[in-house]
């Protein structure tokens, strides 16, 4: 993963968009509606870089509500930057800047309807397995959040993350389904790219995907 340098004043400009950026996230555990207003279904993204995909989600799908967690600050406020001037932030969207790590501490069990993982950092050396996000003690944490039948769906240009990922949720009892290796063959209704999707497909690189159901 790209190093980004970290910028002075990026946390108290992020105080700028709040609600919009949730600055006490853990506050609303067990109380995601109560945030957004509504009882609708809530879908998050983790590691949504530079928002494109969670801002189109959010507007394609106005009935759900979304959250984009984002782990380095000054990505998040780019992000935000980029959504208005793209025609600003979905009223069901929210951002949240914290480690997917500590998810248990933002939601209560079975809060969330689906989680996205997109071309995540694919951590290729060995000691570095546990950073992945699809390994055992995230799909641990997804699991718990996640909704009776909550499901998880990973796209990714790595195909030794992909392999990895299909033996760890293999291992940890989900129930896996549409699996691809070119997605792009049999493109899924409703896909919405994200930047490094576009990026890879331009050159002609394949993408892999699967969705993964919670175990009972």
């Amino acid at each position: 993963m790209a190093r980004v340098r970290k910028q002075p004043g990026t946390r108290e400009a992020l105080l700028q968009y709040a609600p919009v950026v949730v600055l006490e996230p853990q506050l609303y555990k067990g109380k995601w509606q109560d945030n957004f207003g509504n009882g609708n279904p809530v879908q998050m993204e983790i590691g949504m870089g530079k928002g494109r995909f969670i801002s189109t989600m959010a507007r394609q799908n106005p009935d759900i509500n979304f959250i984009g967690v984002e782990v380095i600050e000054e990505v998040l406020l780019d992000a935000v930057k980029r959504m208005n001037r793209a025609g600003g932030i979905p009223e069901n969207l929210r951002l949240v800047w914290i480690n997917a790590s500590l998810l248990d501490e933002l939601f209560a069990p079975g809060e969330i309807d689906r989680i996205f993982l997109n071309f995540s950092d694919p951590w290729p050396k060995t000691r570095h397995a546990k950073r992945r996000l699809t390994h055992a003690s995230f799909l641990e944490q997804y699991a718990a959040a996640l909704k009776p039948g909550g499901q998880v769906h990973f796209k990714t240009d790595n195909q030794g993350l992909f392999e990895f990922s299909l033996n760890e949720f293999s291992g940890c009892g989900w129930k896996l389904q549409n699996i691809q290796l070119d997605m792009y063959k049999k493109l899924p209704a409703g896909n919405v790219a994200t930047e490094y999707e576009t990026k890879f497909h331009a050159a002609d690189m394949p993408i892999y995907r699967l969705e993964a159901i919670k175990p009972n």
